[in-house]
Order: structure tokens, then C-alpha cells, then sequence
């Protein structure tokens, strides 16, 4: 479908309340670690614990510079085949070959799921019964995940109050599931799950904000995507001093503003201080009221004021 032929995003907000909608995000990038040394190998990597990470909960984690800078933020589980990490779509090919370069003598071998593979959005009112009707589980938990065959069903967090899941599939799967769920649900445009994505206040590093951001300045660490207990990884000296030396002087918030929507890293202003930017935005959607609505890294002395 074209942009076009999608409903309004005012109209998918009702279908939200009502019946529930379904939809194809856009912009997201699959990478399947397998080998035996998978979780091991990840674990070294990420700012979250892998290790003990079983097939029934999906995690949040990030992947950071030596400088405890984010250069990707990850959704991962375990399916059958192994761990799968999603991430943005544009930079997916630069950090699977990232990682690829640490592997050494691990056994763990890392491939483009998306190549094969699709995702499915639903959520609203009516989601949980559409999953059970179409004959795939709805796990309730936050982050719990049930794997069932090549399908995974994966249970988001919620978004400006309705219940959100994920399902990933072989393509062809994708495809006819998205016919039978659009039987009981509403399509909905990409657009629009970005909108609930922003709704959810979960971040998602693209190319343009690579580098930007400890962990912590876009929460990171308070939506379960940091475990201070885990063993070394790359940048982990920074993302531990900014934690308990409590010199962090940045958080992020959901904002709105009107106009076209601002593309991720654009630079964030007081109206009194117009040439010293006092934040970036993080992610960016069209909002169902008109507008915008965004995730924006601020200063926290410059969150209770207006913004351009």
C-alpha cells in the first residue's frame, strides 16, 4: 500500500480504541547471532545481560563506543535458530559487520534476517482476541515471548494506554497473517506505529543519532535496557560513572510541536538562548491530533520550558 491509501492517523487512533488495527512498521532490521557461543559472545558486547536470556521474554539492550556512546539500541530473544536482535534499518548493515569483526573464535556466526523474514505490529482493544483467533498466542507479561513454530509473538510495551504485541515470521508467513488479522483489525500505516512507538517512550538509535547519547540520557537504564551488574563491555567504565557519581545532567521526554515532523539529531533550543542548543531530538512521528510527537534528549533544567 501507498501512504495514500492508509487511513488518516485520526482515524486509525479511533480504530486503536475500537476494533484494534494492524500494520508492517517500517525502518526496522533483523540480525540473527547463531552458534554455540551466541549468548556468550553478545554478552561481551551489550550493556544487558544475554547469557541467561531464555526464549520466553525479549530484552531491551544497547550497543555502545568505547566511549559509552550509543551506536545501536536492540530489541533481542531467542527463537529456535538462536538470538535475534532488531534494530533501526539503516544501520543494521554497518553494525552486523561491527560485530561481526569481534567475533574472532567464538562460535557465533551473525546473518541479515531480514533478508527472510517480516514484522507485524497489532495492538488496541481488540488485539489480544485477533492473535487468539488467528491461532497465535498473546502473551501478557511486558516483554514476554512465545515462540511457536517459525512464528515468535512478542508482547510490547504499551502505548498511550492500548496493548501493544510484535510477531516475527518468514515473509510469507508475515503476509498471510497480515490478511487474516486484517480481518477483526483495522491497517494502520507504518506512520502510525511510529507514533505509538514514540507513545511507549522506547528510543530507537538511527544513523543520524549514533554517538549521541550515554545510555542514560535517553533512559535507557530505567526501561529495563541496562544491567549494572553485568561483566565488562565496550564503554562500560563511562555508562557506570555517569550512574553512580550522579553527574548526569540530561534525561529524555516526550515532546510535541507543530509543522512538518523534525528528523532525528535535530537540534533542540531555548527560545532565551538561541544559539546554545540544550537538547536533540531522539525519534519523531506524526501525531493523530495534528503535528508532531517526539522522544527529545534535554538538559533538565530546560524540560519544564518551551522549545523549538
Amino acid at each position: 500500500m501507498s501512504s495514500t491509501d492508509f487511513p488518516s492517523l485520526d482515524q486509525s487512533l479511533k480504530s486503536l480504541r475500537a476494533a484494534g488495527i494492524v500494520t508492517a512498521p517500517g525502518g526496522l532490521g533483523l540480525i540473527r547471532v547463531a552458534g554455540d557461543d551466541a549468548a556468550t559472545f553478545l554478552h561481551s558486547q551489550l550493556t544487558n545481560a544475554v547469557e541467561d536470556l531464555t526464549a520466553s521474554t525479549a530484552r531491551l539492550a544497547g550497543y555502545c563506543s568505547p566511549k559509552g556512546r550509543l551506536i545501536a539500541s536492540f530489541l533481542m530473544w531467542r527463537d529456535a535458530d538462536g538470538i535475534v536482535l532488531q534494530l533501526s534499518a539503516d544501520i543494521q548493515p554497518p553494525i552486523q559487520k561491527r560485530l561481526t569483526m569481534f567475533v574472532l573464535r567464538a562460535k557465533a556466526k551473525l546473518s541479515d534476517l531480514s533478508a527472510t523474514h517480516g514484522i507485524l505490529g497489532i495492538a488496541g482493544a481488540g488485539a489480544e482476541a485477533a492473535l487468539q483467533q488467528a491461532g497465535l498466542p498473546a502473551p501478557q507479561a511486558p516483554l514476554a515471548t512465545v515462540s511457536d513454530g517459525d512464528v515468535t509473538v512478542i508482547r510490547l510495551a504499551d502505548a498511550d494506554g492500548e496493548p501493544r504485541w510484535q510477531i516475527v515470521a518468514p515473509a510469507a508467513r508475515i503476509e498471510a497473517l497480515q490478511q487474516s488479522l486484517g480481518a477483526t483489525l483495522a491497517v494502520a500505516s507504518p506512520a502510525f506505529w511510529d507514533w505509538l512507538d514514540v507513545a511507549s517512550g522506547i528510543p530507537r538509535i538511527a544513523a543520524a543519532t549514533q554517538e549521541q547519547f550515554v545510555p542514560q540520557m535517553i533512559n535507557f537504564e530505567l526501561i529495563g535496557g541496562v544491567n549494572f551488574r553485568k561483566g565488562c563491555y565496550p564503554g562500560q567504565e563511562v555508562v557506570a560513572r555517569s550512574q553512580y557519581r550522579g553527574t548526569l545532567k540530561r534525561r529524555m521526554w516526550r515532546v510535541r510541536g507543530t509543522g512538518d515532523v523534525p528528523a532525528a539529531a535535530a537540534e533542540i533550543f531555548r527560545p532565551e538562548d538561541p544559539e546554545q542548543p540544550c537538547g536533540m531530538l531522539v525519534n519523531a512521528a506524526p501525531a493523530p491530533q495534528g503535528g508532531w510527537e517526539g522522544l527529545a534528549e534535554l538538559k533538565i533544567d530546560a524540560a519544564s520550558g518551551a522549545l523549538h
